[in-house]
């Protein structure tokens, strides 16, 4: 296992900046994950760490070792694509053993890595098949199986989920977390897929224009976002975010008035409060259900019947649209007038700046 530090890295094409100065340690055995939409440098960065994309300024460390200007080859990573890149006139044996055979592994050795992985991948019926006679879930294993075989200090995988069908994401998905428990070997993930990230990630690190916008484990950028990008991202439906101006504290915790007049009370204590007159609040479809004794009124527009959940897509009277969460088996219907509860404490308040409002 090997740990990864980047140290002030910074990656300019021309007078463009990619990726401003870059600071993060991602520890030896766990499994991190890069997270943000299309063009936000967390492919750049992995590049990086893989020796692919030259550093414009900065130090990489692999292993306590800096590597800055190491060939791919010399830092001990395993990389897994996007694109499977397998040898269409090789087996599933000859493609795992390819990279081994290289650097003169023992051909018994070679045996004794291939047959271990092929058990953790369940592919010890296929390494004699061509890739032709594979499906896309069982190339990507390969894929994955050749990079376990190298037994390095660490994998790097760039969105290697994305080329599969929704069912097939979900089983490999699995089966990484899997490989991953059985190897306890550093993995730094790439995805713009917060379902892999949440599954996946001891930690994530969620990026926003090569910046991090914020660190942590699942579930604390889950539940408390610093950001409105990070709200917004994390979370299926989005949040929903309502304009608000704070008018008073009740209980030690901030209330704020919506545009129509009605005071909502949140869970924010006073002491997180700021100078900022004009605030977004933003609360989950979870934590916004149906209430017919509730003052927050709107008309249900749609209804999104998902079996184990029913969602609302509610228009409250000043035109916005906001997603509740009703009983599964909810008799409401489009055109119904309904009542909206907000969760004070699971109510959170975002200023200006979109920075969100917390206790110190």
């Amino acid at each position: 296992m090997a740990g990864i530090q980047l140290v002030g890295v910074n990656k300019r094409y021309g007078g463009t900046e990619i990726i401003p100065e870059f600071n993060l340690e991602i520890e030896s055995g766990e499994f991190l994950v890069f997270l943000g939409p299309s063009g936000c440098g967390k492919s750049t960065l992995l590049r990086m760490i893989a020796g692919l994309e030259p550093v414009s300024a900065g130090q990489i460390r692999i292993g306590g070792q800096d590597v800055t200007a190491s060939a791919p080859g010399e830092r001990d990573l395993a990389m897994v694509f996007q694109h499977y890149a397998l040898y269409p006139h090789m087996t599933v044996r000859e493609n795992m053993a390819f990279g081994l055979r290289n650097v003169n592994v023992p051909a018994a050795e070679i045996d004794r890595r291939i047959t271990e992985a092929a058990r953790m991948l369940e592919l010890e019926g296929m390494l004699a098949r061509k890739p032709i006679q594979l499906s896309g879930g069982q190339r990507q294993r390969v894929a994955i199986g050749r990079a376990v075989v190298k037994e390095p200090g660490a994998f790097l995988f760039d969105e290697p989920l994305s080329n599969l069908d929704a069912a097939l994401r979900n089983r490999t998905r699995v089966e990484l977390a899997r490989l991953h428990q059985r190897l306890k070997t550093t993995m730094v993930f790439v995805t713009h897929d917060q379902v892999e990230a949440m599954t996946l990630a001891s930690r994530i690190v969620v990026m926003n224009r090569g910046r991090i916008e914020q660190m942590g484990t699942p579930i604390e950028i889950y539940r408390k976002p610093a950001t409105r990008f990070v709200a917004g991202f994390i979370g299926s439906p989005a949040m929903n975010f309502i304009d608000a101006i704070p008018v008073a504290a009740e209980a030690d915790c901030i209330k704020v008035r919506l545009a129509d007049g009605t005071e909502l009370q949140t869970g924010v204590p006073t002491q997180a409060a700021r100078k900022d007159a004009k605030l977004v609040a933003g609360v989950r479809a979870e934590s916004l259900t149906l209430d017919d004794a509730s003052p927050v009124r709107g008309r249900a527009d749609v209804i999104e019947r998902l079996g184990e959940r029913t969602l609302v897509y509610v228009t409250l009277s000043n035109g916005h649209s906001v997603v509740a969460q009703a009983h599964r088996e909810s008799p409401v219907a489009s055109g119904d007038l309904v009542g909206l509860h907000f969760e004070p404490e699971h109510v959170h308040l975002f200023d200006e700046a979109g920075l969100a409002w917390h206790a110190a």
